[in-house]
């Protein structure tokens, strides 16, 4: 029941933005049964963003199985593209063993590319076992807020996606 009213809260919030009108291309609810099928959990926060021209969500998901996922899906195909677990810190057993780069380094690099403010930061463990950094940067640019993630290993941008608006907890 409490996944119900997540999903139809967060659903009714993003409506006038994802579905405009009948002849929107993205496939918000397609999009939502089909994370929540890939991680059954509590849909926490919904992110959508420009990755590479594509129109993407990214639900964060606060699984059944007591992990918190996130879980990308095309707006246009309504097909789930990414699955990271994301972890508590650094010294999460999983992100500590890949872990190379300091996040003050993944920071600095990240910051280099792309000015701004870090606003959030989220550690993540691949769905091939590497682990990244993921920053949330608002930018010198008026009202832009970037994603970047950072390889935790080579210290290396792997991503860089314009983030176009979110809902729900940080």
């Amino acid at each position: 029941m409490k996944k119900t009213v997540i999903a139809s809260i967060v659903f009714m919030a993003i409506s006038p933005f994802a579905m405009a009108d009948n002849d929107s291309p993205h496939q918000f609810e397609k999009c939502m049964a089909a994370a929540l099928d890939e991680r059954p959990g509590d849909i926490v926060k919904v992110e959508f963003k420009n990755e590479e021209g594509a129109h993407m969500y990214e639900f964060d998901i606060r699984g059944t199985d007591g992990a918190d996922w996130d879980v990308e899906c095309n707006a246009h195909r309504g097909l789930v593209s990414e699955v990271e677990r994301e972890v508590e810190n650094v010294n999460h057993p999983l992100f500590k063993a890949k872990m190379k780069v300091s996040e003050d380094d993944a920071r600095k690099t990240a910051l280099a590319i792309y000015p701004g403010v870090i606003v959030e930061i989220e550690y993540e463990i691949e769905a091939n076992g590497a682990a990244s950094y993921e920053f949330d940067i608002d930018t010198k640019i008026a009202g832009q807020q970037m994603k970047v993630e950072v390889d935790a290993t080579t210290g290396e941008i792997v991503e860089a996606n314009r983030e176009l608006w979110q809902i729900g907890l940080e």
